[in-house]
């Protein structure tokens, strides 16, 4: 820098290089610049015009649709996420002092119990494709709490490997935070990190569902043609030939009425009925949901379809439902928060996270108290393993093995043995 003619830069002083960013050609992002900023949770426009627009909001409102994910994340969020560590021998021990099982299953934020935070990020997950719960951590690396985050505002950003994720939290406060401090459950990811909803996969399809629901609606609230009045020209003026209409339409709609209408004699009325194009749009209707049921995996008795019959026994539908559907969502849930939630070297030690179905397996009390009967008798269970099953406390002589039925036992005290030689 010189000021009147003399240099003033401090001696030794080198001047700083100038650094600009590499410049990329446009052809090269394709078409992942959108997703990269997190517009990748757009509705997909169908192939057909004429179609609905198919999003996570649009496709909400269809009842089969809201049934499908609300059966999955209220399953799902009312049963435990216990936490597991498998040992050596692999025997599988429950792990109790650790701060993921107890943000799971107990008070997952102040004031927020985990249930409500499982449920929302499952329903957004199986509706939108994608589900997020914040979860910051200390200094030394633990759990804090988990928060439930506004699942349609989160945006999922990109540096190279890395992913970073911006929202809006519960204060209000607008945070970007690395992917350690998010759980991002993803359906369907082709890229690894960008979920797809179902129903946008199956967009045509769930598109046609949605133009019949709207089309049976617009019938249901008389957006579509009742009937036919055909006036006559003998009217003295225009005001009295729209009174005398307005007074045929009322009588047609007066519930009360006697069912007839007065006319002249060059006029007539004709009520229309539904038409056949909208009775097999009705009963396509059976189609569409049977149609979302499949997308979902869920069984026909889950809403409702009685038409194709039930299981002689509840407990078989118990158990086709869970291994048909739940099945299939938990095992993908579950992974995701192992990698989210526990670090790589709880990982390696063998910890790992697992709902347990046997609420929704539970039985009666004689199935309950037949099961234990044979498993003390069987013997393979001592009497005080079964007294804890079923909260009761121990006994002195509960700490053995039963003998088995067919062992062969010593005479009783005090009986003569049977036989000549007595």
């Amino acid at each position: 820098m010189k000021l009147f003619g003399l240099d003033i830069r401090r001696a030794g002083g080198a001047m700083a290089q100038r650094i600009e960013p590499p410049v990329t050609a446009q052809a090269a992002a394709g078409d992942e610049g959108l997703l990269a900023v997190g517009w990748g949770s757009l509705g997909a426009p169908g192939a057909v015009r004429g179609l609905p627009r198919v999003t996570p909001e649009t496709a909400a409102h269809h009842a089969t649709v809201f049934a499908c994910c609300n059966n999955i994340a209220g399953d799902l969020a009312k049963v435990p996420l216990k936490l597991w560590q498998r040992q050596g021998d692999g025997q599988d021990v429950r792990v109790r002092e650790h701060a993921a099982g107890e943000l799971l299953n107990g008070e997952a934020a102040p004031g927020v119990p985990a249930n409500l935070v499982r449920f929302a990020a499952v329903y957004a997950y199986a509706l939108r494709g994608n589900g997020h719960i914040y979860g910051p951590r200390d200094g030394g690396g633990e759990l804090m709490r988990l928060d439930i985050v506004r699942q349609g505002s989160v945006s999922m950003l990109r540096d190279g490997l890395e992913r970073f994720y911006q929202f809006e939290d519960g204060a209000g406060v607008q945070r970007r935070v690395p992917a350690r401090a998010m759980v991002h459950l993803r359906y369907m990811a082709e890229d690894g990190w960008t979920g797809r909803s179902p129903i946008q996969v199956a967009a045509e399809s769930v598109g046609i569902a949605l133009a019949g629901q709207r089309a049976a609606a617009r019938n249901a609230a008389g957006g579509t043609t009742k009937g036919v009045i055909k006036l006559g020209d003998n009217y003295e003026g225009e005001e009295q030939r729209v009174r005398n209409a307005r007074r045929i339409k009322d009588a047609m709609q007066d519930p009360g009425g006697d069912g007839w209408i007065v006319t002249n004699p060059d006029e007539d009325v004709k009520a229309l009925d539904i038409s056949a194009a909208d009775q097999e749009l009705l009963s396509s209707r059976k189609f569409d949901r049977e149609m979302l049921a499949g997308i979902y995996r869920m069984p026909p008795s889950k809403l409702q379809m009685l038409e194709y019959g039930v299981k002689a026994n509840g407990e078989q539908q118990a158990i086709d439902y869970l291994t048909d559907c739940l099945l299939h969502w938990s095992a993908l849930v579950e992974a995701q928060l192992d990698v989210a939630l526990l670090t790589r070297a709880e990982r390696a030690a063998g910890l790992f996270l697992r709902h347990d179905f046997g609420a929704l397996l539970q039985p009666t009390v004689k199935e309950q108290y037949e099961a234990l009967n044979r498993a003390v008798g069987g013997p393979f269970m001592l009497p005080n393993e079964a007294r804890a099953k079923i909260g009761a406390p121990p006994v002195a002589e509960g700490g053995t093995l039963n003998p088995a039925p067919n062992m062969t036992r010593a005479a009783a005290p005090g009986r003569d043995p049977e036989g000549d030689d007595a």
